[in-house]
């Protein structure tokens, strides 16, 4: 019998190797026969063979089940306010050992766009989401996919209706209203006018400010006169705008409060532009490098800051304690604080207005 014949007549067309299926390419020993492999290995070598590389592949998927991923969606990703957020939940990501996916819209009344980040977040089955809502009404049905998916979602910074969150960590924020109402009402002697440049409708955080900012001024200075109030929208520029129509219509006016940063800074600049800097007092709204050039520069006369780095960790940190079996404080209440040229320097004053956000951004 020809040699060809009596190979083909002792393996036959099957290649199949036990254990392995009816491929025989093995990766890095590239294509055999099996005759070549049969000889090469034997059943036993095979099983072990077989056996080693399931071990590495349930070994593979068990640390990848250990890294749990955290969805973390701010207002809006075009700010300092929210990148400070950003570090500080990439802190606490890396003291607890969680991954952080960082989404937000363009643009803090982007409300759909928000919506469409966080239902595509529980589609992809992260193991907990931290959202601040851009408007208060928007998120309820999300929040109740999330519970039903057992996915825990942490509220920060803004709050929702809704009664599916975990945890909710944020400024006090009327108490930071009424701050900025006393700031204004002293710096103002307790009499004259003033004006709102607020942020949006619907957004809860913003509107508690507003609110606690009017209760200060109607309680403590009673001689001192809202005469305006306006949204910029979350605008630098629209709130620019509406800074200049309130110093048109109200030539005389002594005072504005601007409660998120960019109505500050929109405000700001129009004073500016006026030439009004020091001569309109103006208590703003959290921070950034041109703002505080500005309380330097005297066009700003006091800021109202918060803890976005604190903020973002403390977010984080409630759905790790609820991974590892514990159950986080329903609200966490974050301090705001008042912020001048006299106190800028000051050490814990120095870490709020420049955070370590460098150190974690990379």
């Amino acid at each position: 019998m020809p040699r060809t014949a009596y190979l083909r007549a002792r393996l036959g067309r099957s290649t199949r190797l036990s254990g392995f299926g009816r491929s025989t390419r093995l990766s890095g020993f590239g294509s055999y026969r099996a005759a070549t492999v049969r000889k090469r290995f034997s059943p036993q070598a095979a099983r072990r063979a077989g056996c080693f590389l399931l071990a590495l592949i349930s070994l593979a998927a068990c640390n990848r089940g250990a890294e749990k991923q955290v969805a973390v969606i701010p207002k809006s990703t075009s700010n300092v306010y929210w990148i400070a957020v950003h570090a500080g939940a990439v802190a606490a990501g890396e003291q607890y050992k969680l991954r952080i996916v960082w989404d937000g819209p363009p643009q803090e009344t982007d409300y759909s766009r928000q919506v469409e980040i966080v239902d595509s977040m529980i589609a992809r089955h992260v193991d907990g989401i931290a959202v601040a809502a851009t408007e208060r009404d928007v998120l309820g049905q999300s929040l109740d996919r999330a519970a039903g998916e057992n996915i825990p979602v942490t509220v920060f910074d803004s709050g929702v209706n809704s009664k599916n969150y975990l945890s909710f960590v944020a400024t006090d924020n009327f108490a930071a209203g009424q701050m900025a109402g006393r700031e204004l009402g002293q710096l103002l002697n307790g009499t004259g006018t003033v004006a709102e440049v607020m942020h949006a409708p619907g957004s809860q955080s913003t509107m508690e400010r507003e609110r606690g900012f009017e209760d200060a001024m109607a309680h403590g200075f009673p001689k001192i006169q809202i005469v305006a109030k306006n949204f910029s929208m979350g605008d630098r520029a629209k709130a620019m705008a509406v800074s200049e129509d309130l110093l048109s219509a109200h030539p005389d006016l002594n005072g504005i409060f601007a409660s998120s940063e960019p109505s500050s800074v929109g405000s700001s600049q129009a004073l500016k532009a006026r030439r009004l800097s020091g001569k309109v007092k103006l208590v703003a709204f959290d921070s950034s490098e041109g703002m505080i050039q500005d309380l330097e520069g005297g066009t700003i006369s006091a800021l109202i800051v918060q803890d976005p780095f604190t903020m973002g960790f403390k977010a984080v940190e409630t759905l790790a304690q609820k991974f590892a079996g514990k159950t986080p404080e329903k609200k966490i209440d974050l301090p705001a604080t008042v912020v001048t040229r006299d106190n800028m320097q000051q050490p814990q004053i120095h870490k709020l207005l420049y955070p370590e956000i460098s150190k974690y951004l990379k």
